[in-house]
């Protein structure tokens, strides 16, 4: 083990949390909003392909980082019950985990109708996996996460994924029946469980490791630079460069298995979503370590207000844009660049709204209701 004392920075840790934590998140929910913003104007094929190549780097990877990011927080809200071993400190948090899971599942339900492309739900249902795992032996957790690849592949290779899907419109087919119900929540939709799950566990067991470890961090960026260098390179060679476009593969052609894209979920994308995930999250602690509390403070304040923003994104920013008729059918830079203003215009409200209050609104509410 390395020596702990090392690295003592004050701004590591604000009121008991990693401060980088906050800022990875505030950087996945700008991405997320990018993403967003670019899907819905239907604006992936249009553009110069250096801006197709940018915008297609959040592709898959910052929703990712989001759910690496709340494995870490379930592991690093029940350290202490896991150290104790107190079984009714070990049940409550589990409880109050199952309780934000059915919080969130219930709020992404409902957030449906409005946003087809809703995380929540299926964030719903990660935690309410990681509530019954969330004491399970760390080498437990990571098979868990292989088993779920697995059973995703193993879906993939036998059936077509894109069955139910429209991909004019990215409108899943059938969603109202049970059959179409469960496939879209666990095997084919946006964010299915199989293998999505997979970053939630992932996520778990580094949350269990010391990331406050500087020679750790260095192994880890390693190892996760290695990995996305690896698959998208394959993926380059295979497929083109990021943001090309994909129309000309036949649906039987094997050079899908090197696709690095997040529909459908491969194995190369997971291995390349996790590995961002984890880069933009040390990232984000080496920035947290290096900046003031007071410089710290907007993008840890947007992350701790990630919930907020995500529903904040389609209520107001593609509100406002649908009012004014720019919205549907647009330009990719007209993408990029109206989820920029928004996420730029997010950070000072995130930031002047915590200077007030404890909580975001939304954040309020969960903890209101599931503690």
């Amino acid at each position: 083990m390395t020596d702990q004392t090392a690295d003592p920075r004050p701004t590591t840790r604000v009121g008991g949390r990693i401060v980088g934590l906050d800022i990875a998140r505030a950087f996945a929910i700008v991405g997320m909003v990018i993403v967003n913003f670019k899907v819905t104007m239907s604006a992936e094929d249009s553009g110069p392909q250096w801006l197709r190549t940018f915008a297609a780097l959040f592709d898959g990877r910052a929703a990712a980082t989001f759910v690496v990011l709340a494995g870490i927080g379930a592991s690093l809200g029940s350290r202490r019950a896991r150290h104790n071993e107190d079984p009714t400190q070990q049940r409550a948090a589990q409880m109050t985990l199952a309780k934000r899971a059915l919080f969130l599942f219930v709020l992404g339900w409902a957030f449906f109708p409005v946003w087809p492309a809703d995380i929540l739900h299926y964030y719903g249902l990660y935690l309410a996996v990681g509530a019954i795992v969330l004491f399970a032996p760390s080498r437990r957790l990571i098979t868990l996460a292989g088993a779920a690849i697995g059973v995703a592949l193993l879906f993939i290779v036998s059936f077509d994924p894109f069955a139910n899907w429209n991909l004019d419109d990215y409108s899943y087919q059938g969603i109202t029946t049970p059959t179409g119900f469960f496939r879209n929540l666990f095997f084919d939709g946006f964010h299915p469980v199989f293998p999505w799950v997979a970053f939630y566990l992932f996520g778990m067991w580094l949350g269990r490791t010391d990331l406050r470890d500087a020679a750790w961090r260095r192994t880890l960026a390693i190892r996760a630079a290695v990995v996305v260098a690896v698959t998208e390179a394959a993926a380059w060679f295979m497929l083109g460069p990021k943001g090309s476009s994909l129309d000309e593969l036949d649906d039987e052609s094997w050079r899908w298995l090197f696709t690095v894209e997040p529909i459908p979920p491969l194995p190369l994308y997971l291995a390349a979503g996790a590995g961002t995930a984890v880069l933009v999250i040390l990232g984000s602690i080496w920035l947290g370590q290096r900046l003031s509390a007071r410089a710290a403070e907007p993008l840890v304040s947007t992350g701790q207000l990630a919930l907020t923003v995500y529903l904040a994104h389609v209520f107001v920013g593609m509100g406002i844009l649908e009012l004014v008729g720019r919205l549907d059918n647009q330009s990719l830079e007209w993408a990029v660049a109206t989820s920029v203003i928004f996420s730029l215009a997010a950070i000072p409200f995130c930031w002047a709204w915590r200077r007030r209050f404890d909580r975001g609104p939304l954040e309020w509410v969960m903890r209101r209701v599931a503690g």
